[in-house]
């Protein structure tokens, strides 16, 4: 039976502009200007090795470089507008801009003071802006299933994912999101870093995967969430995005959380904002971090929004249930095209070609940052479990171990969680990873310190342990197995004698049949 309770899915609603910000926003140039002081050309790039190749293509004289922010200033020797164009058009590029200069007195509302302050602050806020490269890149081994309104796949951002879609309501790949919701949680989880186009994601290169549970209006049923989670786990999503929530749960959400959970995924939900309606619980979050637990344990993130400052936003909710804190007050990303202009307003980004974007404030767009700051920490270490993953969050938060209801662990920091994955997992401990493709699965694991062997089995369909791989000295194998079935991989260290020291957490693995054409 679909159960009648309603589910609010706006844990974030867009704000438009105040009237000085917008008129700071209208008085920017963009690579057609023909106003471009100093003949300077301000560029926000994603990293630095799409700096270097744009530079080594379009030569310029660094004025400045901010490599915390992934800012420089450079001045061409022809003109700055014309070298402008075809800058903005080089892989990795975000944004191409005259140089603003100030007096001051001026401080326009939407833009740090400094040369060259990009729109969207929240990257360098939680220092993904300082993730290494090759992490970024490794990411996209990490799947993040965004469950919401849908998403404008056409989007520059969303579309250079080619993200997986899939609406729980009809069965369709068609997910269009009349909303805007889900496409500026998508943005802020996994939009392309290296587009040449828009924002830039959380989440590196990790995969995206739409999946459409709410309507048009914003609302949702526990069994839309809970489809919506089977599915994406069914499907590969290793971290999955919850922006919605509601006063109540119930039995159908706690076995879809469960049911993610036992199979080694993380789930990572928005507190609500509520401060001032009351502060009430908002669930899934309170089942994945529990009342009363301090930010100790749990079964995923529960996280609230936090601002340019540090500090938590008015409205966000609080409680003795928080994870952590990422930036939802004033954030900056992607905005759907078929979303109404009045509820997401769209805001010019000088250098960008294409698109639609905005301001938005939310718990909602808080989540999809912890999700995405996530895929990099397991991109770093891709044998942690998802307990360790958020465990790693919450430590390296700016807390640094203090928590407190107001902001639970401190604002998500992404350069200390991936820093601290690299050295999670202790040399005697065994951890599994696979891939799959097709009907073959390829398995890895850790070089176990004094291990002799290791033994690889498997559990199908819940049935009685299988041993695949009695003895090997390898760390790696891969199996061909028959479709239809759920498998639960293991494997042990084994001493000289054959006896074992050590076994890993299953790694479970779906392989659906071929659909009947």
């Amino acid at each position: 039976m679909r159960a009648a309770r309603t589910w609010l899915a706006v844990a974030g609603a867009a704000l438009a502009a105040a009237p000085a910000a917008a008129a700071g926003l209208a008085e920017r140039g963009d690579a057609g200007a023909t106003q471009w002081p100093g003949n300077a050309a301000v560029v926000t790039y994603a990293s630095e090795r799409a700096f270097r190749a744009a530079l080594a293509a379009d030569p310029a004289e660094v004025v400045r470089h901010v490599p915390s922010l992934r800012v420089a200033e450079l001045r061409p020797r022809g003109g700055a507008a014309r070298y402008a164009a075809a800058l903005a058009r080089r892989p990795g590029i975000l944004r191409v801009e005259p140089r603003r200069d100030r007096r001051a007195a001026v401080e326009p509302a939407l833009v740090p003071p400094s040369v060259g302050g990009p729109l969207q602050w929240q990257y360098a806020a939680t220092r993904v802006d300082q993730v290494p490269d090759d992490v970024r890149r490794a990411a996209a081994a990490v799947t993040i299933a965004v469950i919401d309104t849908g998403a404008d796949t056409t989007a520059p951002d969303l579309a250079a994912k080619a993200p997986r879609t899939y609406d729980v309501r009809t069965g369709t790949a068609r997910v269009v999101d009349s909303n805007g919701h889900g496409t500026f949680v998508a943005s802020l989880a996994a939009g392309s870093s290296d587009n040449g186009e828009g924002i830039a994601g959380a989440g590196g290169d990790a995969r995206l995967m739409i999946v459409k549970a709410g309507r048009a209006d914003g609302t949702f049923t526990d069994v839309d969430e809970a489809a919506a989670i089977v599915w994406a786990v069914d499907h590969g999503a290793r971290i999955l995005n919850l922006s919605l929530g509601g006063p109540e749960t119930s039995a159908v959400e706690r076995n879809a959380v469960e049911y993610a959970v036992s199979r080694g995924a993380l789930l990572v939900a928005a507190v609500g904002n509520d401060y001032a309606e009351g502060n009430a619980l908002q669930y899934p979050a309170a089942l994945l971090q529990r009342p009363g637990s301090f930010g100790a344990g749990g079964d995923g993130l529960a996280v609230t929004a936090s601002t340019r400052s540090g500090e938590r936003a008015a409205f966000a909710n609080t409680g003795s249930h928080l994870s952590l804190a990422a930036p939802g007050d004033g954030v900056f990303a992607a905005v759907s095209s078929t979303s109404s202009a009045r509820r997401y307003p769209r805001v010019p980004l000088p250098g960008s070609l294409a698109g639609s974007y905005g301001f938005g404030s939310g718990t909602s767009y808080a989540a999809p940052q912890a999700s995405g700051v996530a895929a990099l920490v397991w991109a770093a270490n891709p044998l942690l479990t998802a307990a360790e993953v958020a465990d790693i969050l919450e430590r390296t938060a700016s807390g640094r171990g203090r928590w407190t209801p107001e902001t639970g662990f401190g604002v998500v920091d992404a350069a200390a969680a991936v820093a601290a994955a690299r050295n999670a997992v202790p040399p005697d401990a065994v951890r599994v990873a696979g891939t799959r493709a097709g009907r073959r699965v390829t398995l890895s694991w850790t070089r176990v310190r004094d291990a002799a062997a290791f033994r690889v089995s498997v559990v199908r369909d819940g049935r009685r342990a299988q041993v695949l791989t009695p003895a090997t000295a390898s760390t790696r194998a891969t199996y061909a197995l028959p479709l239809g079935s759920t498998y639960r991989f293991t494997v042990a260290a084994l001493d000289p004698n054959g006896s074992p020291t050590a076994e890993s957490p299953p790694w479970t693995v779906t392989l659906r049949p071929a659909p009947k054409r």
